[in-house]
């Protein structure tokens, strides 16, 4: 049964959807979680009975109607079923990211009262403890995992499993409540509040209703055809918004199985094992794994290395139009064949791709080369545009109009216009509801007739309807001469290289771009073991003159790149420095979602900046960071700065 046949549930809540599911797919999988190296699994109905004993456990301990109920840990069914138990007893699930510092849990979890708390283990209890004077509205904290906890105080301290046995104990006593709960939801009933990334300044809490959540999971799960028996990995930070479409919202709407890996270190042997239908990744991720796959071919043997470059370049020019059906011939296509038999087949099978139907990324853009090597596979990855407050979808690529550089077209019901100014505006049935607590900014944000102001600045090709983003609106300014200053076009090139971890550009209102760069650890730890170069840090390494040289070659070739674009040419990168230490959420110059923060960098790192511009060979600094305990320290360095070749800018451009 595919999602169409459920369109007459009628269902106008999560916790409607799950007693429908229940119903209609009783013994088939819903959860699966591998714990201990074995794959568990419960079905509809016994997630069900799970939910439903967590949600009376949570009447007992007197969640009332309205109350926030904060979520923090991995991918676990058990916080999953968490969050539906919450909506259950017309509570208001507010999932925190885990890796989150205590002082930022305390920010998002004051701002919102959250009585409760259900948490995945002792690192969180913990967390939740040191900010507890702040928080005079927290009341109980609920975990999961009881390892290191048996002789921490209890009187408001309660494991998981024994709400819900007392669920259990008091079903006769309470399912009338429960009921009675359930039935006042509705479509306008809150249906859960997340947190944006805040890179701007303090995140702000996305209200979004049932309504938002359902009839999105709708209509994305119609446009690529989801299906019961799909399978996803659900991986990614439970507080992002894409996880809870993917994992709870289409999961609901559509019946299909949600798999949960052990933990980080085993995720990509947990995909390969799952193997998902439906896949959802940002491109850090891609970028990661291509890194992975190429320092594997830099392992390899003469004659595996040869047979792979032959096989990929066929892939590049043949896969993508065998994949959109197109016609392709005899020849070409056996030759395809037996790359498949021999490179791509046994590569897709290592990523964890072999079943993959349909697989998207979004978050930020991808890099086309990336991009056109995973669909030159034959696996139909796709990008989409959305936002916290769209509830994800804006637009996505249909199948058989899949490009690198556009975000696709309006999703079902979405409707585009752009502003004078370039910046993108949507509205739609998924629309957030409010800020939460922050009337001004909702205002800002979403006018009376419901148009969203994304941030974003593009444009829709006349030709296609495809969107096509150019950066982030506040990011897009003038370099001095005029032209276009648009960062993130360049931080994606260069990004694309194995060695690139991250990126950022600076040259607004400047006469020349500077560039920060980041290497990636892995794939030049690699490359400096294969070279028997030694090294005792990441700051060591990354001043290496070897290094040096080769992200040096890797900016004036993008700069060949960027110097071909009329409209963008005047963004090449002059000088560069690559930094001492690795960009960090931990620090505040990422957030959770790993977005740059540009103004906080800036100010932060305004020596070296300073530097890029004055002429300087060199510069010294001193840096503060966090630890992963949550210790402040220094680290002190003198950084090279280089300068770049760059080109003559395109005709166009130079004969303005």
């Amino acid at each position: 049964m595919n999602s169409k046949t459920m369109g007459a549930s009628g269902a106008q809540s999560i916790p409607a959807l799950l007693h429908r599911n229940a119903r209609d797919f009783a013994n088939a999988p819903a959860y699966r979680e591998k714990e201990y190296g074995i794959w568990q699994s419960w079905t509809w109905q016994e997630a069900l009975e799970e939910i439903e004993a967590l949600a009376i456990g949570l009447l007992d301990l007197g969640v009332a109607e309205g109350d926030f109920v904060a979520v923090i840990g991995r991918n676990r069914p058990n916080l999953y079923w968490s969050m539906v138990a919450a909506q259950m007893v017309g509570a208001i699930p507010v999932p925190l990211y885990q890796d989150a510092v205590a002082e930022e849990m305390a920010y998002v979890m004051g701002h919102c009262g959250a009585r409760f708390v259900i948490v995945g283990d002792q690192e969180q209890v913990d967390k939740v403890i040191e900010i507890q004077d702040d928080l005079p509205n927290c009341e109980q904290i609920i975990y999961l995992d009881p390892r290191g906890l048996r002789k921490y105080e209890h009187a408001h301290l309660h494991q998981y499993a024994h709400v819900q046995d007392v669920g259990r104990a008091k079903r006769d006593e309470l399912i009338g409540e429960l009921t009675s709960r359930q039935q006042k939801l509705d479509y306008d009933s809150t249906g859960v509040m997340l947190y944006t990334s805040g890179t701007t300044g303090k995140p702000k809490g996305v209200v979004l209703s049932n309504r938002n959540v359902i009839e999105t999971s709708k209509s994305s799960s119609e446009f690529d055809d989801l299906r019961q028996t799909d399978d996803i990995l659900a991986y990614l930070p439970m507080a992002w918004v894409g996880d809870f479409i993917f994992s709870v919202g289409q999961a609901m709407w559509t019946g299909f199985c949600t798999n949960c890996p052990e933990s980080a270190d085993t995720m990509h042997n947990d995909l390969r094992e799952i193997g998902p239908t439906y896949y959802f990744a940002p491109p850090r991720v891609f970028e990661t794994q291509l890194t992975n796959v190429m320092i594997r071919m830099e392992d390899a043997g003469r004659f595996k290395k040869w047979l792979f470059d032959i096989c990929m370049a066929h892939a590049r020019k043949i896969g993508p139009a065998i994949l959109d059906g197109q016609p392709v011939n005899q020849w070409d296509r056996f030759k395809y064949n037996l790359g498949e038999l021999f490179i791509y087949g046994p590569l897709k099978n290592t990523l964890g791709f072999s079943r993959v139907r349909v697989g998207y990324t979004a978050g930020e853009a991808i890099g086309p080369e990336i991009f056109d090597f995973y669909r030159s596979l034959g696996i139909n990855l796709k990008q989409l545009y959305g936002q916290t407050e769209a509830t994800v979808f804006i637009t996505a690529q249909p199948d058989g109009e899949v490009r690198s550089d556009t975000v696709g077209v309006s999703c079902p019901g979405v409707e585009l216009k752009i502003a004078e100014n370039g910046e993108v505006f949507y509205r739609s049935p998924g629309v957030f509801v409010e800020y939460y607590k922050n009337a001004e900014s909702t205002a800002d944000t979403k006018d009376a007739e419901g148009w969203v102001a994304t941030g974003d600045a593009g444009f829709i090709e006349e030709d296609t309807g495809h969107l096509r983003i150019i950066d982030r609106a506040k990011d897009v300014g003038q370099m001095a001469d005029g032209s276009l200053f648009a960062p993130k076009y360049v931080e994606n090139k260069l990004k694309f290289f194995p060695n690139i971890l991250e990126v950022v550009v600076f040259g607004n209102g400047r006469a020349e771009c500077t560039a920060f760069i980041n290497i990636d650890l892995t794939a030049v730890g690699n490359w400096a073991e294969r070279n028997n170069i030694g090294y005792a840090s990441y700051q060591e390494l990354a001043r290496h003159p070897q290094v040096m040289d080769t992200i040096q070659s890797h900016v004036e070739g993008v700069n060949k790149s960027v110097a071909q674009d009329e409209m963008l040419s005047g963004c090449q990168v002059h000088r560069f420095v690559v930094l001492h230490k690795e960009l960090d959420a931990d620090d505040g110059e990422l957030t959770r979602t790993r977005k740059v923060r540009r103004r906080i960098i800036e100010e932060k790192y305004a020596d070296i900046i300073e530097a890029l511009y004055d002429g300087s060979s060199e510069v010294s600094t001193v840096t503060e960071v966090t630890y992963e305990d949550g210790r402040k320290g220094s680290i002190a360095a003198t950084l090279e700065v280089r300068s770049a070749a760059v080109q003559p800018v395109a005709t166009k451009m130079a004969a303005e």
